[in-house]
């Protein structure tokens, strides 16, 4: 036969190999690797559950003291500083709001004393409002070795208008 050559294979005609030691590889495989990557995703979850009431917590303590910064009045109304907070993250029905005044030198504001600041020299006194937050988040599956909540809390300090 002139033009033509034969190839014999031992492989079948379709392509495939004789599967028969490896049919239950790919089973078992993924009865091994199921409840881990379960675990993982439960995890993510549980992770991203937290960040949420973190940032929550956080942007409620904000919201408190933006609130309480409008006027020297407004930073002693803690009934209002707690509404503000509350009502700024109403996926925490059990948050601890907290607030107070601290009070500085305007030539030195990071460095608090007592208020009224007196005796500050140069600088005037300058009174700041820190708003605190906290609220216990229960995780969804209860996992041994963890605690049964955890705490998410956030802090805002801004300076109160005067």
């Amino acid at each position: 036969m002139k033009g033509h050559s034969i190839i014999h294979s031992a492989q079948p005609q379709n392509g495939m190999r004789d599967q028969r030691p490896e049919a239950g590889q790919s089973v078992l495989e993924l009865a091994l690797l199921a409840p881990m990557l379960l675990l993982m995703l439960v995890g993510t979850i549980e992770i991203g559950r937290f960040a949420y009431f973190a940032i929550e917590a956080t942007s409620a303590a904000r919201a408190g003291a933006q609130y309480g910064i409008q006027s020297l009045t407004d930073s002693k109304d803690i009934a209002g500083i707690q509404l503000a907070a509350t009502n700024d993250a109403p996926d925490l029905p059990q948050l601890n709001v907290a607030a107070q005044d601290l009070c500085a030198c305007s030539n030195r504001p990071s460095r608090y004393v007592g208020c009224p600041a007196q005796l500050c020299g140069v600088g005037h006194p300058v009174v700041f409002l820190q708003v605190d937050t906290t609220v216990q988040v229960p995780p969804l599956f209860r996992y041994p070795g963890l605690p049964s909540t955890f705490t998410a809390s956030g802090t805002a300090i801004m300076r109160v208008a005067q």
